[in-house]
């Protein structure tokens, strides 16, 4: 049977690509380190998740406690895999603005040069298997943030007869804008991923996301938007929401959506893609709406604080257009809402505290 890397495979994206290629029969190699932790503070540890994956799928499941980073660890997995490995899907990052400018050498070498490990690892152990990147729409740095937007009473909008009123594009420039550096290492990673595909004619792809939630998902402060939010509503931890008076707007792709789109890819690769990836129209809120939903489920008031000083570079409004992916694979089509995105994930909360 064929063998899927993930790395990261503790984490949001990571484990639901765990669970989603373990039940098709593959077998999965997972790499994380638990570097999360590191980040974010022991509550936001993907520790439990490693656990609950090796207990539920046994020999099926083969996890290294290895860092991206590592050049002799990688290439040692990957040599005993070797040919068997015809799918990678790499998770494994650092992934918050604000993190970033903490630890610039730690961000950019996880980021970058961890990425770099990866292709060149498959370059040399499994050049026909197929390589995803979860990428960020923080590539776009902060563009977006330029357009003709709209102050309405929960949210910020685009006119409808605006060009990217369906969503951004893949045409949006990435130069002459701030991305926070955590942007800047996920754009050096997203055109090495590029590069191996053109120049190596490798089977790559770059998944810009949107937000990328469910209730895997190990929520802290500085990164898991709404898997923090219902967090803090259901225990009373207070939330700050950090400017454009609580109207930012993010589109949210639910974890099982994004891992079947993966799946697509997959199935009929091509070499050196990019797509934006996200809700889109199909689900999208903005902070005070994504509020409103998380009260109304849990039977609680939130208590939160507000600061104007938005995070530097962070977006006002993002929504994805994911028309370039749909006409790729046009079997693709989302499982999960808005709403149910945030049933999943305070199911899951309620069950973990």
């Amino acid at each position: 049977m064929s063998t899927v890397v993930v790395t990261g495979s503790a984490g949001l994206i990571g484990s639901e690509s765990v669970r989603f290629f373990a039940h098709l029969g593959f077998n999965v190699v997972g790499i994380d380190n638990d570097m999360r932790s590191y980040f974010f503070g022991e509550a936001a540890s993907t520790g439990w998740n490693r656990n609950l994956l090796k207990e539920t799928y046994g020999d099926r499941y083969n996890h290294y406690d290895a860092d991206i980073r590592d050049q002799g660890a990688i290439e040692a997995i990957f040599k005993e895999f070797s040919a068997d490995i015809s799918l990678i899907i790499h998770t494994a990052a650092q992934p918050s603005h604000d993190w970033a400018a903490s630890e610039p050498h730690t961000d950019f070498t996880v980021n970058a040069n961890g990425t770099l490990v990866l292709l060149e690892a498959t370059r040399q152990y499994c050049p026909n298997a197929v390589f995803i990147f979860t990428s960020t729409n923080k590539v776009y740095g902060d563009t977006p943030n330029f357009l003709s937007l709209i102050e309405q009473e929960t949210r910020w909008e685009i006119a409808e007869d605006h060009p990217y009123f369906i969503g951004i594009d893949e045409s949006m420039s990435i130069d002459q804008s701030k991305h926070s550096l955590f942007g800047a290492s996920k754009v050096a990673a997203d055109v090495l991923v590029q590069e191996y595909g053109r120049y190596f004619d490798m089977k790559t792809a770059s998944f810009r996301g949107g937000c990328l939630t469910g209730p895997a998902h190990s929520g802290a402060k500085l990164h898991g938007f709404l898997a923090y939010l219902m967090k803090c509503t259901v225990t009373g931890e207070t939330y700050t929401i950090f400017g454009y008076r609580g109207k930012q707007v993010r589109d949210n792709i639910h974890s099982y959506d994004l891992v079947n789109a993966f799946y697509h890819f997959y199935q009929n690769p091509r070499s050196g893609e990019v797509y934006n990836i996200g809700g889109s129209r199909h689900s999208n809120c903005s902070m005070l709406e994504a509020i409103g939903i998380c009260e109304e489920l849990s039977g609680k008031k939130l208590n939160y604080g507000y600061t104007d000083d938005n995070r530097s570079g962070d977006h006002i409004w993002y929504i994805s257009d994911v028309r370039k992916f749909q006409s790729h694979y046009p079997e693709w089509q989302y499982k999960y809402s808005l709403r149910n995105i945030l049933e999943d994930i305070y199911t899951a909360q309620a069950a973990r505290l």
